[in-house]
């Protein structure tokens, strides 16, 4: 089955979006909540604290493996705040969220915000769009079947074939990947404040692995920073899967209007506080997706103005539970990747 057009449900009249956008504007959820993320980022770097404290203190233990478990739980919570900041979802202005973004990412956790932030506002303005999003790019997980027939050398077809097994495991990489980007990035014609950022990456690695390797004896440190690493990535991958993956994909030429796209390539996880606390309210996908500058908990109150506007103008919202959403998405990489007639997902024959 080939990649599909959002066109294929047609809207009901001529700006559906500006109805809901009035709809959650009137009900204030575009306001931003600086006491929730002052509060929410003191309580994190707190903990990023406390975990480096401990570690001080621990010394040349083995138990050291459980800091760095926690460690990695502490940076996925400051890389979700690093991506609010990125949407301007914390603070009014432009330069205060940007400086937000650069502590919390390159400082803190080694993530490159500028190069990321590009990126991610590519994915926003073109979900699951084949050549557009960056997500869905190919170049280790395929999502198309045109992407996995385009794979020539003898790993590349392994791992496509294979992928819906290896998916969980390569999660165990994206830290690495992650921080590799960043840098690279900073080699880009033109990249913006490339000696700023450049300077708090190098800032970033010089602690941590300066305090890694003077804590602990060269075997542990190289243990820990796998552990730590590996469990920094699979936290992420898991937060981001279920978002879009075996969602439609849709064709490189699709026209289709911002709100059809944005729904009908995203996917909801139910779930309550908890859900929302784990996944940094990115379980809220729909919602993210159509008002990307919405603080995160006023996410949960627009879900059921969005859902029943979609139910009113008969479009399908998908929502799922985190185990299901799970299921999905590896289905959907295992069948791409196999090569399973009618793996991809057609916005037709959901509508």
């Amino acid at each position: 089955m080939t990649t599909s057009s959002v066109t294929a449900v047609q809207p009901r009249r001529g700006s559906d979006f500006a109805v809901l956008l009035n709809q959650v504007r009137q009900a204030g959820l575009l306001r931003r909540a600086p006491v929730y993320y002052t509060l929410r980022i003191a309580f994190t770097v707190a903990l990023l604290a406390a975990g480096w404290a401990v570690f001080a203190v621990g010394g040349n233990s083995w138990w050291q493996l459980l800091t760095a478990a926690f460690l990695a739980v502490v940076f996925t919570q400051l890389g979700f705040l690093g991506h609010d900041a990125g949407h301007r979802q914390v603070f009014r202005t432009r330069l205060a969220n940007e400086v937000a973004g650069l502590l919390l990412g390159n400082l803190a956790i080694g993530l490159g915000f500028g190069w990321w932030v590009d990126k991610h506002h590519r994915h926003h303005a073109h979900p699951n769009q084949e050549g557009l999003d960056p997500d869905i790019s190919g170049d280790v997980i395929v999502f198309t079947s045109a992407q996995a027939l385009a794979r020539r050398r003898r790993f590349g077809v392994f791992l496509a074939r294979h992928q819906g097994i290896l998916l969980l495991p390569l999660m165990l990489l994206e830290g690495v990947n992650l921080h590799v980007a960043s840098v690279r990035a900073l080699g880009r014609p033109h990249y913006r404040n490339r000696a700023g950022e450049g300077m708090l990456l190098l800032v970033h690695l010089a602690a941590y692995l300066g305090a890694v390797f003077v804590v602990l004896p060269p075997v542990k440190a190289v243990v820990f920073i796998a552990v730590n690493q590996g469990l920094f990535g699979l936290y992420l991958g898991c937060s981001f899967a279920p978002n879009h993956k075996g969602m439609p994909i849709l064709a490189a030429d699709d026209s289709g209007d911002f709100l059809r796209r944005q729904v009908l390539t995203s996917r909801n996880v139910r779930g309550g506080p908890l859900i929302g606390m784990l996944f940094g309210g990115l379980n809220y996908q729909i919602e993210h997706h159509l008002f990307p500058s919405m603080p995160r908990p006023a996410l949960r109150r627009a879900r059921p103005i969005v859902r029943a506007y979609c139910g009113e103008i008969g479009l399908p919202y998908a929502e799922t539970s985190v185990f299901g959403s799970y299921r999905q998405a590896l289905r959907y990489v295992h069948q791409i990747g196999r090569g399973t007639a009618g793996a991809e997902t057609s916005v037709r024959g959901q509508a």
